[in-house]
């Protein structure tokens, strides 16, 4: 194997590995690999089809073509080549005939998730969003622990301004990734979106907790990342509160101690900016904050 083959299918297991596409750097490999797939194991032909899920997102159908035509003499009656040659069929083919293909691959096996969620996202865009939400429905009834289908759904009621819905889905979300920050920081943003501001106000602190919690210092150390994007809405929520007092519709309490909360928040965000400011009031927030996510959660 050569030293640019090597280095390749390291890059390219690296990008796997993190559950990304990066189309354009994966394409750049299109050459090497196709010519060397056979030659590489087990992992070339994980490569492969790696390069064609590139090659689709950028339109190079004769390499996707190259690839699909070697996945499917390796392995004649894969269900992953079925997915990938429903995925090419979408590509060229009407939605109508790419519907009929996996209909077709559920008929053989009511348990391929694959196909089921590739008939959904067709289903969705293509406009027909009721029946997409009720095949997402069953599928979620199926394929409980899918978090990705339960996101989907979530951001389906979303883009039809059915927040409460969204909120429903997001909550299963939560239930299977209860150690994720980022779908946690989504509740609070969809909550304050549908206006339930307190409720909102509540997840945006779980969210500065779960960040901020391996901090050795917190009191003393700038919020970084997604930690600054939660004080900022528990900025904007503690100021709805405090000028509006807005009901929550899911009968979330507002913590006594809210002015405290807006105060800790604006010194958390501008400590992300600035150093040295502020840590008195930091300390008598973060207490009150502490003591009313602690009975929240």
């Amino acid at each position: 194997m050569s030293v640019s083959l090597a280095g390749a299918l390291e890059q390219l297991s690296a990008f796997r590995a993190n559950n990304s596409r990066s189309s354009q750097e994966t394409f750049k490999q299109a050459k090497t690999i196709i010519r060397a797939a056979g030659k590489t194991g087990d992992d070339g032909w994980a490569v492969l089809e790696q390069l064609f899920l590139a090659a689709m997102d950028l339109g190079k159908l004769d390499v996707a073509d190259e690839c699909l035509k070697q996945l499917s003499q390796r392995f004649p009656d894969s269900p992953r080549v079925d997915i990938l040659t429903g995925i090419r069929m979408e590509a060229t083919e009407s939605p109508d005939v790419a519907l009929q293909f996996y209909n077709g691959l559920l008929q053989t096996d009511s348990s391929n998730g694959a196909a089921w969620k590739r008939k959904i996202s067709v289903l969705r865009r293509t406009g027909k969003v009721e029946k997409a939400v009720e095949e997402l429905t069953q599928f979620l009834d199926t394929f409980y622990t899918d978090v990705d289908g339960w996101l989907e759904l979530a951001d389906i009621y979303s883009t039809c301004n059915l927040y409460t819905q969204s909120l429903q889905a997001l909550s299963h979300v939560l239930l299977l990734a209860s150690q994720n920050p980022f779908y946690f920081q989504q509740f609070a943003e969809t909550a304050y979106t549908a206006g339930d501001i307190p409720l909102a106000l509540k997840y945006h602190l779980i969210v500065t907790d779960m960040c901020e919690r391996d901090v050795d210092d917190p009191k003393n150390t700038a919020p970084t990342g997604l930690a600054v994007r939660a004080w900022m809405g528990v900025k904007l929520c503690a100021h709805r509160i405090i000028l509006d007092s807005p009901p929550s519709v899911s009968g979330t309490a507002t913590p006594k101690s809210i002015n405290l909360i807006e105060q800790l928040a604006v010194e958390r965000v501008l400590a992300a900016y600035t150093s040295g400011s502020g840590r008195a009031k930091q300390a008598q927030g973060r207490e009150a904050v502490v003591g009313w996510v602690g009975g929240a959660r």
